[in-house]
């Protein structure tokens, strides 16, 4: 295996702020960088914001603001929302920094040089919020972007082709070769179908209708097309072609290093097909894999500024806190599916997996710990079947865990967490401790202490690149030291003999879920 992660999320498109979809593709990668970082693994987390463009400059002057006085404001509301989501990022890299712009102008000159790119002029179907050209045959009898299905406009422009046409069969003899590239499958197949099967046009990578860009140094009234420009940032942040290349050499160069981009479900065009060829071009290595997530919708709908629907995570954080937040964004939905927020699911979610179970189960622990042992936690001494039954199901949910984390399964493998927990919770029922401590069986009522508390700090480590704050007050009721905090200890079955025990308030409160609904339906009226 691998032993070093870097993962991408797309850099956002700054053309508005930022509202729960975009909290969701960055604390998904959040929890992957995370899980990985937990088990030893080098890891570079990247993520930031996009902002050339005719749609940044359109909006730009709609606000009287220069394009950079604009992008400078919302690239800050980014940032603040991801210290708020508690996200691990390493790095945040804007398309207007000079250390991505001087490269990129490099990238075109040396893709000029090697006869990759020509000069021509495109005549077609022009889509402004995507910033695509479309034929005829693309945009159909309605002219509607085959993208996001909004109408198009005729355009003739002389700009700079890029030449797909000598890299298809390349391409998709990678795709053959390896099956993961693209995920999920179904991606894959809609790429070749809609696009690669019916041919491919040589793709437009400069503009001259506006200047919001970065110039090209060989014909300065020319500005890079906007995904030449960004898909670069996945290079540019580790410092490719520059006098500093140790990150490009350590994330992007060591073959040990599995490179993961997490993207949309609108963008994976250009990160499946287009951005493969330029880094053939340029003679670098492909990513690993290209993960698409679904889109989130409210209430059956698309979230939309137009339609007033946009859910805004700081009222979430500030009420009921960032971990639930997290939680619910990555349990809630699989992984490369569509999912749907309901304020209903939201509430019912957190009280389900948080108050009942997860928080219920280190209440009624510690509680028991401080009446029956004066809050120390006992020795395991001659365990019986289920104590050895739920020693068996930890090591099996470790490994599973791993495994599905490894495959970006994330709620998959917060689902196997989730069913210890829930064993844990009827072990308590089965055991009855009440009645083994009326009984006088000190030695069985500790062993099922020694079990709960194992199987607690397990599973709060698993679901410690979720729960980022709840894992520290976990670990202060049980008062673990540093080396049982690591994720090393999880082998140390039982290994928390004499530890003392705090009896704190519960991690959760249920949720009243009619009052939250209401709460929550009013944050986008």
């Amino acid at each position: 295996m691998k032993n070093k992660f870097y993962i991408t999320t797309p850099i956002y498109y700054p053309s508005a702020e930022a509202h729960i979809g975009h909290a969701y593709c960055t604390t998904m990668c959040d929890i992957l960088a995370r899980a990985k970082r937990m088990r030893g693994f080098e890891t570079y987390f990247l993520t930031g914001v996009d902002e050339h463009g005719e749609k940044i400059q359109k909006k730009a002057q709609e606000k009287g603001v220069t394009p950079q006085q604009y992008v400078d404001e919302i690239a800050e509301k980014f940032k603040v929302l991801w210290k708020a989501m508690k996200i691990s990022n390493d790095d945040f890299i804007r398309t207007t920094q000079e250390r991505h712009m001087t490269v990129v102008q490099n990238i075109f000159s040396k893709m000029l040089k090697n006869d990759d790119i020509y000069l021509g002029k495109y005549e077609g179907w022009y889509c402004t919020p995507c910033e695509s050209f479309w034929t005829d045959t693309q945009v159909g009898e309605e002219h509607l972007c085959p993208d996001c299905h909004r109408p198009v406009h005729k355009a003739e422009e002389e700009c700079y082709f890029f030449k797909t046409s000598k890299y298809v069969d390349q391409l998709v003899k990678h795709y053959e070769a390896n099956p993961k590239f693209i995920t999920p499958v179904s991606r894959k197949n809609e790429m070749m179908n809609t696009f690669i099967n019916k041919g491919l046009d040589d793709l437009s990578v400069s503009r001259t209708s506006f200047d919001w860009g970065i110039p090209i140094r060989e014909n300065n009234k020319h500005v890079l097309y906007v995904w030449l420009d960004a898909l670069c940032n996945y290079i540019t942040a580790l410092g490719y072609d520059t006098d500093h290349p140790e990150l490009f050499k350590k994330f992007w160069e060591d073959p040990n290093c599995e490179i993961v981009h997490v993207v949309g479900a609108d963008i994976t065009r250009f990160h499946v097909i287009y951005w493969p060829m330029f880094l053939t071009s340029l003679g670098l290595r492909l990513p690993d894999r290209v993960f698409v997530h679904g889109l989130l919708d409210l209430n059956g709908e698309k979230m939309s500024k137009s339609r007033g629907n946009v859910v805004s995570p700081f009222p979430l954080i500030e009420r009921y806190g960032v971990d639930t937040v997290r939680w619910f964004l990555a349990k809630e939905f699989s992984f490369g599916s569509d999912g749907r927020f309901t304020p209903e699911s939201f509430a019912e979610r957190i009280n389900v997996d948080l108050a009942n179970n997860f928080g219920n189960l280190v209440n009624r622990t510690t509680s028991m710990i401080s009446k029956y042992f004066e809050g120390v936690v006992p020795e395991l001494k001659n365990p019986g079947e289920k104590e050895k039954s739920i020693r068996a199901l930890s090591e099996k949910t470790i490994k599973a865990y791993e495994n599905l984390m490894d495959d970006l399964k994330v709620s998959e493998a917060l689902n196997e967490v989730v069913e210890l927990l829930n064993v844990a919770n009827k072990y308590i029922e089965e055991s009855q401790p009440w009645v083994l401590s009326k009984e006088g069986k000190t030695e069985e009522l500790g062993n099922v202490m020694a079990v709960l508390t194992s199987t607690i700090i397990t599973c709060t480590k698993l679901l410690s690149p979720v729960l980022v704050e709840t894992t520290d007050k976990v670990y202060a009721l049980f008062n673990l030291t540093e080396e049982q905090k690591t994720y090393e200890f999880t082998e140390n079955f039982c290994g928390f003999t004499g530890n003392h025990v705090e009896k704190g308030s519960p991690l959760f409160p249920r949720l009243d879920i009619a009052l939250e609904t209401e709460y929550i339906n009013s944050l986008t009226k």
